[in-house]
């Protein structure tokens, strides 16, 4: 029997990411992207435990995401996070779809497509990086998240209502996701704070909410949804637990924990091995010519109102806004397989999405990261905001 030597090359990628990363001072996740895409040029081809192990990691990344919103400044701050976001998706979608359909050349259906996968802010990314600047607590970055979560809704909604057509097992997705999160969210604290169960090495209460993120995965393949949303809704309904008990937010940690030490690094990984930089080579000008669309609209859609509403952090949130991964594959990959795309114009508008993923994030790392203390703003339990 030959050994199998691609999840010893996926390993020691992981580990070279972590340290490229501490040395350089960028976030991990674009390392992983690049070393992705690297691999995959090269030959390294994506495995079937790789593709659901990074659907996995891009749920968990998402129900870490919602569970880090602070609710109180959520509801405080919600006109500023529905504007953002709402503009985040409307301004790109527009400008992307009508550049491909009247300058492009694509047809109505191939636009719409790359409309909506050019719309997306990632979640993962930008929760990835807001974790390891430290500024999740903050308000600039609670922000961000929840001005990403309208974001992705809005992506999410044209996906389904231009092109998915309901089945009965859409209902069954919507009625069995709804059902979890309700039951969750008023059950939960007998698991978290049960004292049979709190601080054992087998850690019970990670496998508890990764079985129920299979829950979502397993019905959404079913209804032919995602995952993203419910996951999502339930970390953010799970959040107020989360901060109001100490025993509870060390099960959130350690829980991140376990997803950045193996899961989410594939999420990213993957993501890079899509790339086809041969064809995007062949199609460099309309690969430069949508990401810069991209990277424009989402300038004309946030920036100004984050000026407003985020004036220490408007460039730098701007840039993170402009990321674009998870929804964005999906996307394109609903695409290709439906027939609405060829393949140039699939491995085109990933190409694209990668990008967007890697270079605003470098830039907003390297030269526009909120550093003074006047720029980062927390708020205590009780929702108040107080300077850090």
């Amino acid at each position: 029997m030959q050994a199998d030597i691609v999840p010893l090359v996926i390993g020691a990628m992981i580990f070279l990411a972590s340290l490229i990363s501490l040395r350089f001072g960028v976030s991990v996740a674009i390392v992983e992207i690049l070393l992705g895409t690297m691999a995959g040029n090269f030959g390294l081809g994506v495995q079937e435990w790789m593709l659901y192990l990074a659907g996995f990691g891009g749920i968990i990344l998402t129900f870490l995401a919602g569970a880090e919103i602070d609710t109180i400044l959520m509801k405080e701050k919600f006109k500023a996070s529905m504007l953002i976001g709402t503009f985040s998706f409307l301004v790109p979608f527009l400008a992307t779809a009508l550049y491909a359909y009247y300058v492009a050349g694509w047809s109505y259906r191939a636009s719409l497509i790359a409309g909506t996968a050019l719309s997306t802010t990632s979640l993962a990314v930008v929760y990835s990086v807001l974790v390891e600047t430290g500024l999740t607590s903050t308000e600039i970055g609670k922000l961000l998240m929840a001005a990403t979560f309208v974001t992705d809704m809005g992506t999410a909604l044209a996906l389904s209502v231009l092109f998915v057509k309901p089945t009965l097992y859409t209902l069954v997705f919507i009625a069995v996701s709804a059902a979890v999160i309700f039951l969750v969210d008023k059950f939960s604290l007998y698991i978290l704070r049960n004292p049979r169960l709190a601080n054992k090495v087998i850690e019970p209460e990670i496998k508890y909410f990764f079985l129920i993120l299979l829950v979502f995965i397993y019905f959404a393949k079913l209804g032919e949804g995602h995952a993203v949303l419910p996951a999502f809704v339930l970390g953010l309904l799970m959040s107020k637990h989360f901060r109001e008990h100490r025993k509870t937010k060390v099960v959130r940690d350690r829980m991140r924990t376990v997803a950045y030490a193996i899961v989410t690094p594939v999420f990213f990984i993957v993501g890079g091995m899509k790339i086809s930089v041969a064809v995007i080579y062949s199609s460099l000008g309309l690969f430069a010519a949508l990401f810069a669309v991209k990277i424009a609209g989402k300038f004309v859609g946030v920036y100004f109102l984050a000026k407003k509403y985020i004036p220490n952090g408007s460039m730098y949130s701007t840039l993170l806004m402009s990321t674009g991964l998870t929804f964005g594959t999906i996307s394109s990959v609903f695409g290709l397989t439906s027939g609405y795309i060829d393949q140039v114009q699939y491995s085109v508008l990933v190409g694209v999405v990668v990008a967007s993923a890697v270079i605003p994030t470098f830039i907003a790392q390297k030269w526009f990261m909120p550093l003074h203390s006047e720029d980062i703003v927390e708020t205590n339990g009780n929702g108040e905001v107080t300077t850090k």
